[in-house]
């Protein structure tokens, strides 16, 4: 079981090198990359209405995003990330995943395609640990991961057995405009 959390740890660090990200990429980017190695390691048996639902914190920035899958075709995993902060606006992100893989299809953001992010980050520290969160108290892996571009390092709480879509239950990752922390408040599992 550990080694299949361990490589789902890429959710926690993928912010897209971009000059300057919006709050809602580097959030997005950084569930896009959980997925990713969730796939490779456990695979996605996800079904249709599957979700989780977080609130976002970034000081002055607050707000809330839901995950959920929208459809399971041959194509691929279609899941929607739906994200409000407040006043600094909304933003949609739709992702076309391979089930077997793992692999970003396709991405758009807004209404527009826009290209992968990529993820390069070292697992620096992994432990069992338990963690409450709004939707409740969890058994989970507790992993530091550091970003080998920056050096910048995060914390993450995840449980992807039980939590659908990413097993996120709390993150801390540093960006350019101060630390996000990401809370699980809710999640419906089909």
């Amino acid at each position: 079981m550990v080694k299949a959390l361990i490589a789902v740890l890429g959710l926690a660090f993928s912010i897209n090198a971009s000059a300057a990200p919006s709050v809602a990429e580097v959030v997005a980017n950084i569930q896009n990359a959980a997925i990713m190695d969730q796939a490779q390691t456990m695979g996605l048996d996800w079904k249709v209405g599957d979700s989780a639902n977080y609130n976002l914190d970034m000081g002055f920035i607050k707000g809330s995003m839901t995950m959920s899958v929208r459809s399971v075709a041959a194509d691929g995993i279609w899941m929607d990330q739906n994200m409000d902060l407040g006043f600094a606006g909304k933003q949609k992100v739709e992702t076309l995943l391979d089930p077997n893989t793992g692999e970003i299809k396709k991405m758009i953001v807004n209404g527009k395609e826009e290209a992968v992010p990529k993820q390069d980050v070292e697992v620096v520290d992994v432990k069992e640990d338990k963690i409450t969160v709004p939707a409740g108290t969890f058994e989970c892996i507790h992993a530091t991961l550091k970003d080998k571009a920056d050096g910048k390092e995060i914390n993450a709480w995840i449980n992807p057995q039980l939590i659908p879509l990413s097993g996120m239950l709390k993150q801390v990752a540093p960006s350019q405009f101060g630390n996000v922390t990401v809370v699980l408040k809710s999640f419906k599992k089909n």
